[in-house]
């Protein structure tokens, strides 16, 4: 059952004991304190005034459990909590006196509340994850890295089963294998299962087209079933080695392993006992790589959590089949009135709410609601899952070594900080800006003669690149000129600015009243403040004029414009940024802030530059070779003879375009440059 309450405070409305059980004895107490609603907003301004809307909305509030929202005035969703007693919890929140800070600013700040009713407190905990990961609320803990992990994925949808890194939904039929920490541990792990293995890692289509064995063959790192090199029995039983290795039985495959060498070399096999040697070594580097690999441990996250200078850390490990497959750190959004334990409880909350939950969660601290977070995930597991505080052994260590990299990565982040917060003091003052930025947007275009464009554009702020805020336009207008990069500019620009006027007026875009809501700009999300506080232009005057000129058609003045042009010979360190209504300058060479500027400028072209070859290998694809000027069906078909695939025709060089029959220099040319955004050398 879902309910919203709207509050308009009346002079009417009182609260009054007989509204509410008998037997609630807190409600009691605290609708003694309580006034007329009117009375409260008069004696004691805004928190008064939230209070009031609170006791008014607890009138319509269930008793069940359920989740609750605060809403803002403008909408927006300030604190999304759970609750045994939706009524009762709410009710809390009236008491005049006894708040924190963080808790007194929410309490100012609602005007409205909604109620969401479920059957268990449970289900109202799953809730609540699901929507502050939906909503982003103000004032609760958040997960600023949500990004889904990485897995190893062995295919079962084709004869001769794939090994490959995966990432995202499970639609495919298959086995999968993780979570890893980072996609650089998949790339590792995968790399040396191959050598153990000889598994394909190649695309089916790649594989149904192959008339001889490809490099990895060559380099012993695949089997190579598609030419027949191995039978489809002898390849299963690799998988079938492969499957086990990765779900644990690591001991049982390097033992059957190590026999079939020694029996390999009784009978004189020396190549074969060899092979097999060489992937006895590649099973024992997976497991060397990994680092601390637990005997008493088969499958646990560990979570340790540490603070410091008002920041938080949470490392994660990751121990699947016995093995470390990874950790990662977080640095959740928290008040800084919030203890560690606190934090962390609320992090694991959401944690779980789109990845698989191992059976057993090592945490650092103990946790308010722990055993109804467990019942929580197990119920969402279909599976026992235990949450347990180590005080000794193994386990203890474990957690003990997770929270001496927490707080080594505290303190590289706090660096970092520290070092981002001065140069954007320093930008400040570089472009007469009144305040340190706290969002700037770069903005890059990518092309090959009109081709393909793309608008690229990436934001930076106190925390370094939001990564989750960058965008890609693809170059729609049918009326530009190929190449016409200012008329790119315009197009992009014009795109974003009446986006954001549409989705995120500029008035209601400026920071909240700071004498009414204290602190709250500081604490708001990244998502939100949509307006840049500086737009920088990868460009020179003409790129910045032509985005002065759509900042005016849309009535947009009070943004900051800068365009970067590159110095002499596109000589980094020589970059000349004009301003409107200054003359062009430089910074000196060895400045910090041109670095960090020039920091901005290549992470927006990369990005600008990724987005244009994935657009451009998409209609490769799509179009084929005939899409290159010159090039028939004829041409085609013998590139295709020469080359086998359309990979290896990408790949090859110019010397090489030209040795295929009936393809002469010119079209070699244009070949290698529609697959080549620099010229042959």
């Amino acid at each position: 059952m879902s309910a919203r309450v709207p509050l308009p405070p009346s002079p009417e409305d009182t609260f009054e004991p007989q509204d509410l059980p008998a037997e609630e004895t807190v409600e009691e107490e605290i609708t003694l304190v309580l006034e007329s609603d009117e009375d409260i907003a008069v004696a004691e301004g805004p928190l008064a005034t939230g209070r009031a809307a609170i006791a008014q909305a607890a009138k319509h509030a269930p008793s069940a459990p359920g989740v609750y929202r605060m809403i803002a005035a403008d909408g927006s969703v300030l604190y999304v909590g759970k609750a045994k007693s939706i009524k009762k919890r709410i009710l809390s929140y009236t008491r005049p006196i006894g708040h924190t800070n963080r808790i007194a600013r929410m309490i100012a700040a609602t005007t409205a509340m909604e109620f969401v009713s479920t059957r268990t407190e449970a289900e109202a905990l799953l809730l609540e994850a699901n929507l502050i990961k939906q909503l982003k609320p103000r004032f609760n803990v958040l997960l600023r890295d949500d990004k889904s992990f990485p897995y190893i994925l062995i295919t079962a949808d084709h004869v001769s089963p794939q090994i490959i890194k995966h990432r995202g939904a499970r639609n495919r039929p298959g086995d999968y294998y993780g979570p890893f920490a980072s996609v650089w541990a998949v790339d590792r792990t995968i790399n040396a299962l191959q050598r153990a293995f000889l598994l394909r890692s190649c695309t089916d289509s790649y594989y149904e087209n192959r008339t001889r064995p490809c490099l990895l063959f060559q380099i012993k790192r695949c089997s190579g079933p598609c030419t027949g090199e191995v039978n489809h029995s002898d390849y299963a039983e690799l998988v079938r080695e492969a499957r086990s290795f990765l779900s644990g039985r690591s001991r049982a495959v390097k033992e059957e392993l190590a026999k079939e060498m020694e029996a390999a070399s009784e009978e004189l096999e020396f190549e074969r006992a060899a092979r097999l040697r060489d992937r006895l070594a590649a099973l024992s580097a997976v497991q060397g790589s990994q680092g601390i690999n637990p005997r008493s441990v088969e499958e646990a996250d560990v979570f340790a959590c540490y603070q410091q200078g008002g920041a938080t850390c949470i490392e994660v490990f990751f121990f699947r089949t016995g093995q470390n497959w990874g950790n990662r750190a977080y640095y959740p959004r928290a008040d800084r009135s919030l203890s560690e334990a606190e934090v962390l409880g609320a992090f694991l909350s959401q944690f779980y709410e789109d990845k698989p939950c191992p059976r057993l969660v090592l945490l650092s601290h103990d946790v308010e609601e722990q055993e109804l977070i467990a019942e929580a995930l197990s119920e969402r597991s279909n599976y026992k899952v235990e949450i347990a505080v180590p005080r000794r052994g193994e386990k203890r260590d474990l957690v003990e070594h997770a929270l001496q990299n927490a707080r080594e990565a505290l303190g590289r982040q706090l660096a970092e900080s520290a070092t981002q917060t001065r140069l954007l003091e320093g930008l400040a003052k570089t472009f007469e800006l009144p305040a340190p930025p706290r969002r700037i947007e770069v903005y890059d275009n990518s092309h090959i003669m009109g081709t393909n464009a793309v608008g690229g554009m990436i934001v930076a702020g106190p925390e370094g690149f939001l990564k989750s805020q960058y965008r890609k336009f693809n170059i729609k207008s049918a009326d530009l000129t190929p190449g016409d990069d200012y008329g790119m500019m315009r197009e992009v620009l014009r795109r974003r600015f009446a986006r954001l006027l549409k989705e995120a007026p500029r008035a209601e875009a400026l920071p909240p009243d700071t004498d009414a809501a204290p602190d709250a700009a500081a604490e708001a999300p990244d998502t939100a403040q949509p307006w840049p506080d500086l737009v920088l232009i990868d460009g020179g005057l003409g790129q910045l004029n032509a985005a002065r000129e759509i900042a005016a058609e849309l009535g947009v003045t009070d943004v900051p414009l800068v365009g970067i042009a590159k110095g002499l010979d596109r000589e980094a360190g020589r970059e000349l940024f004009h301003l409107p209504g200054r003359p062009p300058f430089r910074l000196e060479p060895r400045d910090p802030v041109l670095y960090f500027i020039q920091r901005l400028r290549d992470e927006a072209h990369r990005f600008a530059i990724g987005s244009h070859r994935a657009r451009r290998k998409k209609d490769i694809t799509e179009a084929g070779l005939q899409a290159i000027p010159g090039v028939g069906p004829a041409r085609k078909r013998a590139l295709l003879r020469h080359f086998g695939t359309l990979k290896a025709i990408e790949r090859a060089s110019l010397a090489d375009l030209e040795r295929v029959d009936g393809i002469n220099a010119s079209t070699a040319l244009a070949i290698y440059g529609y697959f080549h955004e620099q010229p042959p050398r």
